[in-house]
């Protein structure tokens, strides 16, 4: 057995494990918690075992599912679905430990029954990054919604289920159309080599000698489930809703890994099968890329809801990855790689700081709060720990990165890069904005100030009395501090991360360079 099938399986066994201790919520907790640390701890030997400089796919296993059609249930990695699967292995644990301090579960809810979707999300989200044959990644990627979507439906908030249906259903559809595009590559490998392949590495060879034109209708179908995942404006409509609605373990996931399915897609299929039709596409996909940029960072400056307003900078964002990718430079591109891991871990933290804030406040409007440092002086600091590396301040992780996407991405598209430059600006004042307004100034709000309390105690709206506001807890700075040593260690000390990702990029663009 692989460590890649190692960190599928047990998550599966600890959620079916889990899913049983329907009453004793602490010990379903414990139980996911060691669960989710062996399955990180697994993430280590498979990095120590990865050779960067070895084959693209590595540590691989396969066996057959369907023979007939050529399906099999095949698993192996690259660097850049090693680096999702190790913070994936990371953020659950996290999510796991934060239960009770970020959420409250409703009423008749166990914590076996959320901890269990919990843990069967990490085993298929990892799965996805190492699905290898092409209908397993697509039955994977439409499976992967459901835990999600009782996530979001089950425990979310009021509009719960708007969102999780919404959500749903928005990537269940782009998951039909990129059947349809599997199909016609499957197709095409069976005109080919005489029967047809699911196999990713034999479709590479053989899609990427096709027409043009049947190269473009096949990319697209790919281009579309991807975007929508992603997601690019315009096909984003749902993740604010459903990152607003879902609870703040649920969002971590949501917004820090499930979102990296799409933009990993572009650079496992649409790249490298299609590279006529992605070269050929490219300037319409860095017109969504920095349209999304700039609106993004606009509608973050409107929202009143703080988790709302992570999800619109989180599309600024998305937009910029998306830039480096299809400039088909590889500083861009290694750019856009460790930026989809560092928004993960300053996304992640910057969500989960939120609902320490929200279940101290009782609230998510950002209007409800002011001048909270003065009562939780280090919560204020992990707040602003957050805030700078999701603005990509120079020592933080996410600079690297951002920095790479520039400075690619300038040589070919210097106009598309001022103006996303701009709108990440935007951005960046605007994470800011948020941190001057719940952290600074006079404390204010009915969150914060109780009916005769003063600075230093909200509201028990249950009981109509006051409580004392207390500062960040052991438990709460031991769930913060993993995230805050790799914002720093990878902000000074990339380089681990860029010697993994380096040579899967530079083979990704072989394939692109190796079109017609």
């Amino acid at each position: 057995m692989t460590w890649v099938l190692a960190t599928i399986l047990l998550p599966l066994v600890g959620a079916a494990v889990v899913a049983g201790m329907k009453k004793n919520d602490r010990l379903a907790t414990l139980t996911a918690l060691v669960v989710s640390l062996l399955t990180f701890l697994l993430v280590i030997p498979m990095w120590a075992s990865y050779t960067p400089s070895g084959d693209r796919i590595q540590q691989k296993s396969s066996m057959d599912w369907i023979p007939n059609f050529g399906i099999h249930i095949s698993f192996g990695i690259d660097g850049i679905a090693l680096v999702m699967i190790a913070v994936i292995g990371l953020l659950v644990p996290i999510v796991v430990g934060a239960l009770g301090l970020t959420d409250k579960l409703p009423a008749g809810r166990s914590a076996g029954g959320f901890l269990s979707l919990i843990l069967v999300q990490e085993a298929l989200t990892i799965a996805v990054f190492a699905a290898t044959d092409v209908f397993l990644f697509y039955v994977l990627f439409e499976i992967m919604l459901i835990p999600m979507y009782f996530l979001i439906g089950g425990y979310g908030g009021a509009n719960r289920q708007y969102a999780a249906v919404k959500f749903f259903l928005y990537s269940f559809l782009g998951g039909l159309i990129m059947l349809a595009s599997a199909i016609g590559a499957y197709s095409l490998a069976s005109d080919e080599l005489g029967k047809g392949s699911f196999d990713w590495e034999t479709l590479v060879t053989v899609v990427r000698d096709a027409p043009l034109g049947t190269q473009i209708w096949l990319f697209l179908g790919f281009f579309l489930a991807f975007a929508i995942k992603a997601p690019l404006v315009p096909f984003h409509t749902w993740l604010p809703d459903a990152a607003g609605q879902a609870p703040i373990g649920v969002a971590v996931l949501l917004v820090g890994v499930l979102d990296k399915v799409g933009t990993f897609g572009f650079l496992r299929y649409c790249l490298p099968m299609f590279p006529d039709a992605s070269k050929e596409l490219a300037p319409w996909v860095l017109v969504l890329a920095v349209a999304g940029v700039l609106y993004g960072s606009i509608l973050a400056a409107g929202q009143r809801d703080m988790k709302r307003f992570i999800a619109y900078v989180s599309i600024a964002h998305f937009g910029f990855i998306a830039l480096g990718i299809f400039t088909f430079n590889e500083q861009a591109m290694v750019g856009s790689v460790s930026y989809m891991l560092n928004h993960s871990l300053a996304t992640g933290m910057l969500i989960v700081v939120v609902g320490l804030i929200v279940m101290r406040g009782g609230s998510t409007r950002i209007s409800d709060y002011g001048g909270m440092a003065k009562v939780t002086p280090l919560l204020g600091g992990m707040l602003l720990i957050a805030g700078l590396s999701t603005l990509s301040l120079p020592g933080t992780n996410s600079f690297i990165s951002e920095f790479l996407v520039l400075l690619g991405s300038f040589v070919d598209y210097p106009v598309y890069t001022i103006i996303a430059t701009v709108g990440m600006v935007l951005a960046a004042a605007y994470v800011l904005w948020l941190y001057q307004r719940v952290m600074q100034g006079p404390v204010r709000g009915d969150a914060l100030i109780g009916a005769g309390g003063g600075p230093g105690t909200a509201m028990a709206p249950e009981l109509g009395a006051t409580k004392a506001i207390k500062d960040l807890g052991g438990r709460e700075i031991a769930i913060l501090a993993p995230m805050v040593v790799l914002i720093i260690a990878l902000g000074f000390y990339p380089k681990p991360v860029l010697d993994t990702i380096t040579p899967s990029v530079q083979q990704t663009m072989s394939a692109v360079q190796g079109g017609k």
